[in-house]
């Protein structure tokens, strides 16, 4: 019997794989036999050796400043094609500075316009190859997020806009989903997870009382892009150890 999980031969792109979660991802994939390439911020691999969540080895990359969309349209494309696509790409801005202007552009145009427009950039290779697209929300689609509304409103956009790709673009073969993770240790979670009291209060919180791991989301995104989940499309599933119930 063929192992639905192996991406032998497969092309994936992880935007957004140069740490975290979405790293988690990337590694995940190039193990089960896929190539892989990430789109990431600094100038080269290199620059990420000393980066604590960071494991590149084995990954293409190229820097891409996702926020412009004339950087992502002109980035070069990393195959001759593509079968899976992974949109890993976030920011969050503390302080209340997703209150301003400024902020929120800045947000909005990494979790929500670049989601957009790195899909368009690569249908025609998906539609080809009958891929998938994983988008990677966040719990905070469904709860409020105090002091980050940029990042909430994203997020929950990132939602609907994974269920309207998913309606149009299933009829060309591609299938469309995500997923939303609570708390995981990552840099982006530090202001939380390294804070004694914000710890403890979040963990509380969660019925299975512990954070979520890299590992765990990165088997999500591999079983969505699988045929285990081949009748699946255009839905985000929650991954967050039982907080929203």
């Amino acid at each position: 019997m063929t192992n639905p999980l192996d991406y032998t031969a497969k092309k994936v792109l992880v935007v957004g794989g140069s740490s975290g979660i979405g790293n988690g991802i990337a590694q995940a994939f190039r193990a089960a036999g896929a190539q892989v390439h990430v789109w990431g911020t600094r100038a080269s691999a290199a620059d990420y050796a000393d980066e604590d969540g960071s494991d590149l080895d084995g990954l293409g990359y190229t820097q891409v400043d996702v926020s412009s969309p004339d950087a992502l349209l002109s980035a070069p494309a990393p195959f001759d094609g593509l079968d899976i696509l992974v949109l890993s790409q976030g920011s969050v801005l503390y302080k209340r500075q997703e209150f301003a202007p400024a902020g929120w552009d800045k947000v909005m145009s990494i979790n929500l316009d670049s989601v957009m427009h790195s899909a368009q950039r690569f249908h025609d290779d998906l539609k080809a190859a009958a891929g998938s697209v994983i988008v990677v929300s966040s719990i905070a689609a469904y709860r409020a997020t105090m002091g980050n509304p940029a990042y909430a409103a994203s997020k929950a956009a990132a939602v609907a806009l994974v269920r309207t790709l998913g309606q149009a673009w299933a009829p060309e073969g591609i299938r469309v989903n995500g997923f939303a993770p609570s708390l995981v240790e990552t840099k982006m979670t530090r202001v939380t997870t390294e804070h004694p009291e914000r710890r403890e209060k979040a963990l509380a919180k969660i019925p299975l009382a512990r954070f979520g791991t890299i590992e765990e989301m990165a088997g999500v995104a591999l079983f969505l892009a699988s045929p285990l989940a081949g009748y699946v499309v255009g839905q985000t599933i929650v991954v967050d150890g039982g907080l929203t119930l």
